[in-house]
């Protein structure tokens, strides 16, 4: 398995949905935009590290129950 074959997944949406946020809610606290919260629940963006971690943090969650690596194939 080569690394272009791996992508990062997440549950973003999930974890924001049970919050009772929006997109624009959460980009707010995190000091992001909405198309980069929307981006990021695609999965068309992968978030920076620190980014992650505020996620993380905000949600009280290991950031590794956000975000994991997954094979492109599955």
């Amino acid at each position: 398995m080569f690394i272009k074959d791996i992508k990062i997944s997440n549950r973003l949406n999930l974890a924001r949905t049970q919050s009772g946020l929006t997109q624009e809610n959460l980009a707010k606290v995190l000091g992001v935009t909405r198309q980069t919260i929307s981006a990021i629940e695609k999965g068309t963006y992968v978030p920076s590290i620190q980014l992650a971690l505020k996620m993380a943090k905000y949600f009280k969650q290991p950031v590794e129950s956000l975000f994991w690596l997954s094979d492109d194939d599955k």
